[in-house]
């Protein structure tokens, strides 16, 4: 089904030795696609993972680190976390937040502590949480790790990234433009789209060249993908497969704003020929 609301699923903690945050999962072909909420003042050790990560919070604020690039990002910027880059994200005291947080699918959603090697297998959220349910995980800040028998030769990345950060909108309810707004931004596995069309806008039908997940932010649409039509608005989710054929109008009066995010061809092959192996 390509229609979604993430508070149709159960959330789970993604890395609870490293992060107090909790997210529900929409599995694709190729990407993750989840919305983390952290509480105020709580957040994720310092730590990375062997995918790439796109986050854009939408509601709160939060304490980022990229590297050794410290920075308080509201609703309206996105925050690209290249693979093994090392990064936190932290709830400000000001209030909770939530963000999407989508990873590519060469790894699990389960992170490395920033100290800790890369195991030949990585986790599931189910092991990870089992694990640390037990008490064989027990260090929150990571010096355990969830593999204590690695933990010294890891693969993160804390020097050298470029700005990762990028203000995209003001604020998520600022004023409607004039015209189609678009903006793209491409990693090397994921690209991250946020789109405003005015109503009546009309996108005729095409078929998906990657897979594709929408988020609506505000406004509404009547949505196609494939044999599947639903008139959709804040908080739904639109799962495209790649070869999906989609269509959309803009309904009601006034502008439509959503981000889409998609797999970039190198993901692409690079998962279809490790499951080919298998």
């Amino acid at each position: 089904m390509p229609f979604h609301r993430f508070e149709d699923y159960e959330a789970h903690f993604l890395t609870p030795h490293l992060s107090s945050g909790k997210a529900p999962i929409i599995e694709g072909k190729y990407m993750y696609f989840c919305l983390i909420s952290k509480e105020a003042g709580t957040g994720s050790e310092l730590h990375y993972h062997p995918n790439e990560l796109l986050i854009f919070p939408v509601e709160g604020k939060i304490n980022a680190v990229v590297g050794k690039d410290r920075r308080i990002v509201s609703p309206g910027t996105f925050v690209h976390a290249p693979p093994n880059a090392r990064h936190s994200m932290k709830a400000t005291e000001d209030g909770p937040v939530h963000y999407l947080y989508i990873k590519d699918q060469t790894w699990t959603v389960v992170g490395l502590a920033e100290n800790e090697a890369r195991p030949d297998k990585a986790m599931t959220v189910e092991e990870v949480n089992k694990k640390f349910s037990a008490g064989e995980i027990q260090d929150k800040k990571g010096r355990q790790g969830s593999n204590s028998e690695a933990v010294g030769d890891s693969d993160v990345i804390i020097e050298g990234l470029n700005d990762c950060y990028y203000p995209i909108v003001d604020s998520l309810d600022a004023p409607p433009c004039s015209g189609n707004r678009i903006s793209w931004v491409e990693g090397e596995r994921l690209a991250f789209g946020f789109f405003e069309y005015p109503s009546g806008y009309r996108r005729p039908a095409e078929v998906c060249q990657h897979e594709e997940f929408m988020y609506v932010i505000g406004g509404g649409m009547d949505m196609r993908v494939d044999n599947d039509s639903q008139s959709i608005g804040p908080g739904h989710v639109v799962e495209a497969p790649k070869g999906a054929e989609r269509e959309f109008t803009v309904t009601g009066e006034g502008n439509v704003r959503f981000v889409v995010v998609r797999s970039m061809a190198y993901l692409e092959e690079m998962i279809d020929k490790t499951r080919a192996a298998e």
